[in-house]
């Protein structure tokens, strides 16, 4: 076993301490995490802690990219790279972060990827961008929808020696089919909306933001995953 792989193992299990002692932590469909084979993990991202539970909770690896602000700080950039993770430039096409993600996939592993681009400022689903969805077309790998809410309490409730409830939702995994007589640029677009109505509707009624009315949702270019769950 290589020192990032026991450097992960251990630090989820710290990572768990510390969720069970700061948090009151709802873990929801764990069994939807498919037991092989690679696979994107899609979150929504209001909180610095949303990205972290989700690897520390997930009952298999998943590998998270981080901003490359992060690696500025040496600690920081050890810390990350022990954990196996690699930087992105946000706010532009990074050709290496795509790479180093369909590589990642290559190997069977997990990906954790916030389509929504950045960590939204409001609390709420922004719009998502196509770049998770042209990676998992790609690399023709199943798509798990997580849920977070409620993490971004934790400094206000800290301050006041409070634990704060927390849910992390895996709901069920799918993947995108194309369908012709359509440009790819409109598919893409497509394929991203209705997957961000699937991680609207893990999530309470007041995250949901641009993706509120779940009564528009279609699923015309999302399939079931083949690959069985947990």
């Amino acid at each position: 076993m290589s020192e990032s792989s026991l450097f992960r193992r251990f630090a989820n299990v710290v990572l768990r301490c510390l969720f069970s002692i700061l948090l009151k932590l709802e873990v929801v469909g764990r069994e939807n995490v498919p037991i092989t084979g690679a696979f994107i993990a899609m979150i929504n991202h209001v909180s610095f802690l949303d990205p972290v539970m989700t690897v520390a909770l997930a009952p298999r690896e998943i590998v998270a990219m981080s901003k490359i602000e992060n690696y500025h700080n040496p600690v920081a950039a050890l810390v990350l790279h022990l954990y196996g993770s690699f930087p992105i430039r946000r706010g532009e096409v990074d050709r290496e972060a795509i790479r180093a993600s369909l590589h990642v996939l290559e190997l069977g592993r997990g990906l954790l990827m916030a389509p929504e681009g950045t960590r939204s400022k409001t609390r709420t689903l922004q719009e998502g961008r196509d770049g998770m969805a042209m990676i998992a077309l790609r690399a023709g790998v199943p798509v798990v929808p997580v849920a977070v809410s409620g993490a971004e309490d934790l400094t206000h409730n800290w301050k006041r020696l409070r634990r704060t409830p927390a849910r992390i939702v895996f709901g069920q995994a799918f993947c995108f089919q194309p369908q012709p007589g359509m440009r790819r640029r409109e598919q893409m677009c497509q394929m991203t909306r209705e997957a961000m109505y699937r991680l609207a509707v893990l999530l309470p009624a007041q995250y949901r933001g641009v993706y509120s009315d779940l009564e528009n949702a279609t699923s015309q270019f999302l399939v079931p995953s083949q690959t069985g769950p947990r």
